[in-house]
């Protein structure tokens, strides 16, 4: 990488630097939107809540995996130098463990997009800090903590919130095939979690999955592994470790799903909302990136 091009990112010469907070599947498919729309993509990541989905985010660049989501790579970055190098490379995003008081430190980004997903906790207010604050799930009102929400309730899933607030978690799952809440397993304890098994394995109803805290947890039904926590992974109580897909040959771990592509362009219609609301235009939304 030359000199110019590190110079290029620090000065915010090159493309517009959009950081998004957390690394899991719904901040991934943001992530390769943002990329093909030609903005330098940094994921900051979250240990709360632990990504389950693996195969469609690009967590496991953190642990130094090769990763790619829809011809897009993530490179782990553990410094700003290591993030312009990174977003220097066709088609690649940055994945770091540093926080976003960390990157702002030497580039300030032009659009920050809280997709940690954090369904009971309160959402900081990161307004002021960039041009455009995007929140997504539960937990934002706009002009409160985010200027624009996206909606990831599955009534309304994708819906851009120009005024008001996103709604509330229900604690409802969504059906997947012939399963809903019962296709997770949820932690009953804290504790370090241990998995021989890994994304897109067939298991059975029964099947010991790993062991958090030295207590073997099992498989709740047939299917295949969408999502599993990475071993080794400490874990608070009452979260999601597990998602087994019952669909058979249907089944999909990889990738973005309907859902991810549906919200990661509401995030692309909510920049081209915001970008045209100086001169009242009306925006007539983002193609597909699929």
């Amino acid at each position: 990488m030359s000199y110019n091009a590190v110079h290029a990112f620090y000065a915010g010469d090159a493309r517009p630097l959009a950081v998004i907070l957390g690394t899991n599947e719904i901040a991934s498919a943001v992530a390769v939107a943002l990329q093909r729309a030609q903005y330098s993509v940094v994921l900051s990541h979250d240990p709360f809540p632990p990504v389950i989905r693996r195969g469609m985010s690009f967590h496991d660049a953190l642990f130094g995996d090769q990763t790619m989501v829809e011809g897009i790579r993530g490179e782990r970055a553990e410094s700003m130098i290591e993030i312009a190098r990174a977003l220097a490379k066709p088609d690649h995003v940055a994945v770091t463990p540093l926080k976003l008081t960390d990157v702002i430190t030497m580039r300030r980004p032009d659009i920050l997009i809280d997709a940690r997903m954090q369904k009971h906790r309160v959402t900081p207010d990161y307004r002021g800090i960039v041009r455009l604050t995007i929140g997504i799930g539960p937990n934002f009102t706009t002009s409160v903590n985010c200027d624009i929400a996206v909606e990831t309730h599955p009534a309304r899933v994708g819906t851009v919130i120009r005024e008001g607030q996103t709604e509330a978690a229900d604690g409802k799952a969504r059906n997947l095939g012939n399963a809903g809440k019962e296709r997770f397993v949820y932690s009953q304890r804290t504790g370090l979690w241990h998995t021989p098994v890994d994304i897109g394995m067939r298991v059975f109803k029964g099947f010991v999955l790993g062991h958090l805290d030295g207590v073997p947890v099992h498989a709740a039904i047939d299917g295949f592994l969408r999502g599993i926590a990475r071993d080794a992974t400490p874990i608070p109580a009452g979260v999601k470790i597990v998602e087994i897909d019952p669909r058979g040959r249907r089944a999909k771990w990889t990738g973005v799903d309907e859902r991810g592509c549906a919200i990661a362009n509401a995030v692309l219609d909510a920049i081209e909302m915001q970008a045209a609301r100086p001169r009242a235009l009306e925006t007539a939304g983002a193609p597909s990136f699929h």
